[in-house]
């Protein structure tokens, strides 16, 4: 009775929304495009639809955009988490710019590689409904960085550009394990995340929230993509849910928080006294829901927290700078 009082909820919140939009065709064009916010998708909306059964071709165009959202070191500690020094000489870009969704998680694993190796970058929120932002570009999915007017596309290939750039002698090489784990990370955490931000209704609404909060929404398109993106998402995740194979969401999401703690084997990090790529992408796709309910209680429940609380120091403030 609970969650059908919950569906009825946002059933209301949706119509309301979708009324204070200008017209039929505009409220069909919003709710069709403004939930592309946190997965960088080009899939056409007929195959979400066939996918995962979504009979209304309106709510599959916007799942297509939504599908991966689509969340303290002692003082003895404190050179180990200081932040990776500057670049070397050999790499000091005059303009990175990263064109993102604030809450996509491969956006964020790139932030965590610029914001720890110090890399001064600009931040360019693409609207989700207009993409005016990359048109520019052939390549029309996020993240995508440009270092000096040269194009990098792919959260995983525009960190191993970098680091190439940053180390050009090859004096870091990527080993099996750390390969191994960045792979885990892109194939298996990222899977358990949806069907955990939108476990419930009210959690797809807090989730929606964070989104259309820090995304590049006008007031009608937040408003509309809130509560019918919520609505679609919770739907979604559990056909995500049964799709991994996931029989308890939270269950999947600790054990993966322990999976990656047990990976750790007693180090600080994975890559020993510092942070290698590996960390950075699990701190990254986890740093937009470790402030959501489901990230508070991954903390609360599992032993993650102090290798999380590590990464931030290690981390540091954001190398962003204004536009």
């Amino acid at each position: 009775m609970r969650r059908v009082n919950g569906l009825a909820t946002l059933t209301r919140n949706i119509a309301a929304a979708s009324s204070a939009a200008a017209g039929a065709t505009s409220r069909h064009l919003l709710v069709q495009a403004a939930m592309m916010s946190t997965w960088s998708c080009t899939n056409s909306s007929q195959r979400i639809a066939d996918r995962f059964g979504i009979s209304n071709p309106s709510v599959a165009s916007g799942v297509a955009g939504t599908m991966f959202f689509s969340v303290a070191a002692s003082s003895l500690e404190q050179e180990v988490h200081e932040k990776e020094p500057p670049p070397a000489k050999k790499f000091l870009p005059k303009d990175v710019v990263l064109y993102q969704y604030e809450a996509c998680p491969f956006c964020n694993k790139v932030k965590a590689f610029l914001d720890y190796y110090n890399i001064p970058y600009k931040v360019v929120e693409v609207n989700p409904i207009s993409k005016k932002e990359i048109k520019w570009s052939d390549y029309k999915k996020v993240p995508i960085l440009t270092v000096d007017g040269e194009q990098m596309v792919d959260s995983s290939d525009i960190i191993d550009k970098l680091l190439q750039r940053i180390h050009p002698d090859n004096s870091i090489t990527i080993g099996d394990e750390e390969s191994k784990w960045r792979g885990w990370v892109d194939n298996h955490l990222v899977h358990v995340l949806s069907p955990n931000i939108y476990r419930t209704t009210s959690e797809a609404l807090e989730s929606f929230d964070y989104i259309t909060t820090h995304g590049n929404f006008s007031f009608t398109e937040r408003l509309v993509a809130k509560y019918a993106g919520a609505a679609a998402m919770y739907f979604v995740s559990k056909k995500l849910k049964k799709r991994h194979n996931i029989t308890d969401e939270r269950a999947a999401l600790y054990d993966a928080a322990e999976t990656w703690v047990d990976a750790l084997e007693g180090r600080e990090y994975l890559g020993g006294s510092k942070p290698n790529l590996a960390d950075l992408a699990v701190f990254g796709v986890l740093r937009p829901i470790r402030y959501l309910k489901s990230g508070k209680d991954m903390v609360e429940h599992t032993h993650i927290g102090e290798w999380y609380s590590r990464m931030e120091q290690a981390v540091g403030e954001p190398a962003r700078i204004k536009a």
